[in-house]
């Protein structure tokens, strides 16, 4: 595996992470968005990150951006607070290289720090790459959400997966 890096994306970095993320979306496979999104659309998203509480990482391999891994809130109330959406993309040429394994690596290891005891995933049902991935790492089915989303006329299904954080994992893998 080429040396890589993990570190807080910073401003700058929001090129790359939106063409990674837009580099996702004709294969109908990873979102909903049907049609790219723009730097300056995803501004306001950027500056929700937060590095102590909902992190946006970067995988850097050399000057580049390979692949990005963000923490989102869930649902937006504060009895929500211990849960975090994570969502990762993987740039095409970096895809099946294990850069996917070793960022979900680094979110559950940080999750306590952060103050995460669940995580949650929001994959499409046909998406078994995805779905595979987060399997190895323990997350579960927590939801099914029959035909939720319309890719060029064609109904899609909408799995939600989960991990309880167990503080005792993660100090017997450090």
């Amino acid at each position: 595996m080429t040396p890589y890096t993990i570190t807080d994306a910073r401003i700058n970095d929001l090129e790359q992470i939106v063409q990674i993320y837009n580099s996702t979306i004709a294969g109908r496979q990873v979102t909903a968005d049907v049609d790219p999104v723009t730097v300056d659309s995803r501004i306001p998203w950027f500056h929700e990150h937060t590095p102590d509480r909902r992190p946006l990482w970067v995988l850097r391999v050399g000057d580049e951006v390979a692949a990005w891994l963000s923490f989102q809130s869930f649902y937006g109330r504060p009895a929500y607070n211990g849960t975090a959406e994570i969502s990762i993309y993987i740039a095409e040429a970096y895809r099946g290289q294990g850069y996917g394994t070793i960022l979900i690596q680094k979110a559950i290891a940080e999750c306590p720090r952060l103050f995460v005891t669940r995580l949650v995933g929001f994959v499409f049902a046909h998406n078994e790459p995805s779905l595979s991935l987060l399997r190895k790492f323990g997350f579960v089915q927590w939801g099914y959400l029959p035909e939720v989303a319309m890719l060029d006329g064609v109904a899609r299904d909408l799995v939600i997966v989960g991990k309880v954080i167990n503080p005792e994992e993660q100090s017997a893998s450090d």
